[in-house]
């Protein structure tokens, strides 16, 4: 069983939150919005305030899969942090989305430039990178391992 990590901006000290929020700029999706796609430039990433979005894998001959499903303090996106910053899944608002959206590279040069707020970031997103991996690992396994009741339809 997974636990889901704690939102990102719930686990950063104080001045560290407010400095980040310095870079949040409102969005909104209206549901169906493919917010990004697999291999997509990461150049962002958001933290929803209301709404879910759906995060998809890539199978080949099939539909995308959807691995989980995001939500208020989510944190939509980690790829932006590491190099070559192309998404690694995709993702698509399910229901009306409002979201903070940050420029990746304005927020790694805050984390360099402050290496214990770049460090507490880093923790974090690790955190939900390990989180995702796990519960992509979980959901492809029951779509697709031994005794799988169904097999998504093809495109």
């Amino acid at each position: 069983m997974t636990t889901t990590p704690l939102p990102l901006l719930n686990a950063l000290p104080a001045e560290g939150r407010a400095r980040l929020m310095q870079f949040a700029e409102a969005v909104s999706f209206p549901a169906g919005t493919r917010i990004f796609e697999e291999r997509g430039r990461a150049d962002r990433f958001w933290i929803i305030r209301t709404g879910s979005v759906n995060l998809d894998v890539q199978v080949p001959r099939h539909r995308p899969a959807v691995v989980e499903m995001l939500g208020h303090g989510d944190l939509l996106g980690w790829s932006w942090l590491v190099p070559p910053h192309s998404w690694r899944m995709g993702a698509e608002a399910f229901t009306p989305v409002r979201a903070d959206e940050f420029d990746a590279v304005a927020v790694r040069t805050l984390c360099e430039e402050d290496p214990v707020l770049g460090l507490a970031v880093t923790r974090r997103v690790l955190d939900v990178v390990a989180h995702r991996l796990q519960a992509t690992r979980l959901r492809l396994l029951d779509m697709y391992g031994p005794g799988a009741s169904t097999m998504p339809a093809p495109p």
